[in-house]
């Protein structure tokens, strides 16, 4: 597991994190999106980790990751993954927050019990099975594996190729000036790296869709980003807006792309941290 400090060699090139652990009071689970790595979530962590224990661990398949077997994997094989890392830290329960993938196993960690609060962020998975959507979903990742293929042959150039970069940058922010040229290589060679990029489009386009959300009795926080291109809220949100309990807060953040954490590391490290705050007094963010 790497221990995070509070600077970085920002000229360094990123080696893989199996796991961020920082901090130390409430523990915090953060969950990174398909194909990317814990690197996304090092500034959140690092505002955090003033107040709470934060684990940000890499999925299994990805980056940094434990490797996969098998041709299909879906979120219940990582949900799995995860729960026997918190079993290994003695976490019974914890704070989640979880972007796109992320998201939508933290969703499923809150179903078996293992959330005290979830923070979903863009997430994943807001759709029936089977569904148009849920194709959609699959048919746009699955578009994404000659691109990624070629990527792998170029290597370096390839991540440190300043088209390749605000290419992807478009993809995933909206102000692509604030995120960093190191952070923009992590995140294309966490794509690179992604080992379970075939095995879980394959698994979320045969697999079952999340249970019913309507029954969670946890606080639950959804924020959803203005300009999200990988799961546009109109299609993508939809459902999450429809099922969750009344008393969730559902909050649109202006102004950031699928991952919001690179471009606004402060307003999501705050909207975490409110919603944890909120649930030792049982009072509601307005």
């Amino acid at each position: 597991m790497t221990k995070m400090s509070g600077t970085t060699n920002s000229s360094a090139r990123r080696a893989p994190i199996k796991a961020l652990h920082v901090g130390s009071g409430d523990p915090v689970l953060l969950l990174h999106g398909f194909m990317l790595s814990p690197h996304c979530w090092e500034q959140v962590a690092l505002r955090l980790s003033s107040h709470c224990e934060v684990f940000a661990p890499a999925f299994a398949g990805h980056w940094g990751g434990e490797p996969i077997d098998g041709w299909s994997i879906d979120f219940h094989f990582l949900a799995d993954r995860i729960e026997d890392q918190l079993d290994e830290l003695g976490w019974r329960t914890c704070h989640i927050a979880g972007n796109s993938l992320g998201g939508w196993v933290g969703f499923e960690l809150a179903r078996r019990g293992r959330a005290r609060t979830l923070t979903a962020i863009a997430p994943a998975g807001g759709w029936q099975s089977p569904s148009l959507a849920q194709w959609r979903a699959g048919a746009k990742f699955l578009a994404m594996v000659p691109i990624v293929e070629i990527g792998k042959r170029l290597g370096g150039f390839a991540i440190d190729n300043p088209i390749a970069q605000r290419l992807a940058l478009l993809a995933l922010s909206k102000n692509v000036a604030a995120v960093s040229r190191r952070d923009v290589a992590a995140m294309i060679t966490a794509a690179l790296h992604c080992d379970a990029m075939l095995p879980m489009i394959l698994g979320s386009t045969r697999g079952p869709a999340l249970d019913d959300l309507s029954n969670l009795a946890i606080p639950v926080r959804l924020l959803m980003a203005e300009y999200d291109r990988i799961v546009p809220n109109r299609v993508y949100a939809r459902r999450f807006l429809q099922e969750l309990p009344d008393s969730a807060d559902r909050i649109l953040v202006n102004g950031v792309g699928h991952v919001p954490m690179l471009e606004a590391p402060d307003r999501i490290a705050t909207l975490i941290a409110e919603h944890i705050y909120a649930s030792r007094t049982h009072l509601r963010a307005v």
